[in-house]
This record gives structure tokens, sequence and C-alpha cells, in this order.
């Protein structure tokens, strides 16, 4: 079955698509990636969806706007692949574009509740596209108590795990988060949580003080010096000393968060701003990987696969090995295993959707918190 997976992430840089054909089932799902695109967001839009986010004042009519727009671009950018590679999808995975997503319970009108709101509608999806969609992957985990994140994990453990190797699957988006695979592991074994920011300081901080998108290459970080104190500081924070499984969002790490940084980093040259906001996503997964290690000492972690934006990012990438030298990780890209760091998480909801379509768990309830396995998202019908 060819299955078309679509992915807009924390960052709102624009939208992945990879048409994957799928065979199997389960953890023994096989793959083969037919084709990858990236779409940047225009700059309205992308403006458009970061004001909406952990938003405390938006109109319902802004939101409504926003949903059946994504979903014209959504089918846009499946159908401008399926024309440049000449596959057709069968079914479509669409995760939609996070706007607001509160993994622990909070109390609200006498209730505690942990929710969540993915936009982007998938019925515009499957009438313009003709193919069934899947959509709306997080509440079905949530449902039964877990924090719906991270997702991903369950094609990290399909893909990554082996009888003789542990190893730590990161990506870096918006936000980092990573998967631990102990060597001949079971699912139930698996430890998946989100370890901090990503690229979303780093890219907000660029745009603050550049007009920039993002560090490209990491060159602007390359030429500053790491505020160490000011990493230290933030590094104490609730957030990094809470035991897994967690999640992370512009809830935690967004506009507010950015205002407090550069508070912080008080009048620092700008290129010094920008290397401590890289440090900082270096040191909060030194700081993951140093909590994994220490919390299961009979188990040994040999490679470390690096996937998402923050994978193009040299500087990010050394300051991570020089986090990992003492535990003697080998840091390599996804792409030297055969999945493009890009590709990775539209792979993944594709992967995902495919197991809704038969009627297959697709959560790993050791990386959610989920009281038991659950069959994600909403399917739509053409």
């Amino acid at each position: 079955m060819i299955v078309a997976g679509v992915m807009s992430g924390t960052s709102a840089d624009g939208i992945n698509v990879a048409l994957v054909r799928l065979m199997g089932r389960g953890f023994r799902t096989r793959f083969e990636l037919i084709a990858h695109r990236e779409f940047p967001y225009p700059a309205n839009v992308r403006r458009a969806i970061l004001a909406a986010m952990n938003a405390t004042q938006i109109s319902v009519a802004e939101l409504s706007r926003l949903n059946f727009l994504l979903g014209e671009l959504y089918s846009d950018a499946i159908l401008e692949t399926q024309k440049r590679t000449h596959a057709r999808a069968q079914l479509i995975g669409c995760h939609g574009q996070t706007i607001y997503h509160q993994g622990e319970p909070e109390s609200f009108l006498g209730r505690k509740l942990a929710v969540t709101w993915q936009t982007g509608e998938g019925s515009v999806v499957a009438a313009r596209v003709g193919v069934p969609v899947v959509c709306d992957f997080r509440p079905a985990d949530m449902a039964v108590g877990g924090k719906g994140a991270p997702l991903v994990p369950f094609l990290d453990y399909a893909l990554y795990r082996t009888l003789r190797r542990g190893r730590i699957v990161q990506n870096i988006g918006g936000i980092g988060n990573l998967t631990a695979i102990p060597a001949g592991g079971k699912p139930e074994q698996v430890i998946a949580f989100d370890t901090g920011p990503g690229n979303m300081v780093i890219d907000a901080v660029m745009d603050e003080l550049f007009n920039k998108r993002y560090d490209v290459d990491g060159k602007v970080a390359a030429r500053g010096k790491v505020l160490d104190t000011v990493v230290s500081q933030i590094l104490r924070a609730a957030f990094f000393r809470r035991d897994p499984p967690k999640t992370a969002g512009r809830e935690q790490f967004g506009r507010e968060f950015v205002k407090y940084f550069l508070q912080k980093c008080g009048k620092a040259r700008e290129e010094d701003i920008v290397a401590t906001a890289t440090a900082l996503t270096s040191w909060s997964v030194g700081a993951a990987v140093r909590l994994l290690v220490q919390g299961s000492k009979e188990q040994r972690y040999h490679d470390y696969f690096v996937s998402g934006g923050g994978a193009r990012n040299p500087t990010l990438i050394r300051m991570i090995e020089e986090e990992l030298a003492p535990y003697k990780l080998r840091v390599q890209k996804t792409d030297d295993v055969g999945l493009p760091s890009q590709a990775k998480e539209a792979v993944a909801f594709a992967v995902l959707a495919y197991q809704t379509w038969l009627k297959q768990p697709g959560n790993v309830p050791s990386a959610t918190g989920a009281s038991k396995p659950a069959i994600l998202g909403k399917v739509i019908y053409v």
C-alpha cells in the first residue's frame, strides 16, 4: 500500500510530504521511501500559525479559517509530490499543525484534563486528493492516560531495534525528542520523551535579532561564545528535572520563554546569544542522555541517530557530539542508515496511518505513559 505521510512541526516552517510503500503490520512493518518533498509556508501563513500557537486570545473565525486553509495547503503539497513522482497514494496520514498541546492534566471547569489540538482539515484533504485520510492522532493516546506524545517511537522501534546494540534516536525539530531502545529490548522497554527545545528557541532568536528564519548551517552560532551561566540557570527549570514520560511545546519554549531567555542574555553580542540558544539545545540533549545512562546502568547504548532540521546545523551537531563524548556514543544522522533526516517524521505518520487502517495500535505506552495500546487517529473516507 502506498501511503502519503504529511507533517508540519512546531517550528512551523513548512510541510513535509513522504510517499511510502508499506507492507506487513505492527512492529514488523517494512517500508520503501518513494519520494520526499518539503514545502515552506508562505511568510504570511507562518505568521498566522505562530500567532495561533498557545495564543491567549484569538477569534474562533481565525481558527476556523486557518483549519481550512491548512487543509488546502496540505492537499496542494500532496498533489504536487504525486505529480513530480508519478506515484499515487492510496491513504494519507496527516499529523496536522499543533496549535496547543498540554500533556499534563490541569483543572478546567471542575475537571482535570490533558488536552491537545492539531489543526488542518482532513476532510478537505480527502476530498481534494480523493483518498481516505487518517488525522488527529494524539487524542486516542491521551484518552487512555497518555501524554499524546511522542508518537514517532513506533517507527523508531520498528526501524532501529537490534539484538546487540542499544540505540538512541533523537529528533530535533522545533522541540527535541528521543527514543531509547535497549539492545534486544521489547516494546515495553522503550523509553521516549521530549528533551526540551530543538530549533524553536534558536529560530526565534534569529528572527528577533537578524530577521532570519533560522541560523543557516549554524554559521552565526559558530561565531559566538556560549553564555554558560545562562544555560546553567535555565536547565534548573522543573521541566528538565522531571522524569519521563514528558512532553514540551511552545507552551514551555515559545514566545514567553524566548522573551525570558533574551532578558537573561542581557546586552551580550548577538552572535553570543545565538550560540547560547544553540547550546541550550545541546546541553538539554546531554542532560537527557545522562538521565538515561544513570537510570539504566544495566543497559549500554552504542548508537545515537539524529534527524530533523537540527541535523542540518553543523554547529549544533558539534556541540551535541561534545556533550555525548563521555558516553562513547556513535553520533550519526538517520541519512547514514537509509532514511533522510528531513523525511523521518512524515514517514512516521505514514506508518501510523497504515497501522490505523489495519486496525492496529500505533502508540508505544512506555513512551507516552498510556495505560494500554491504542488505535490512533480519525479516519475520513471518500
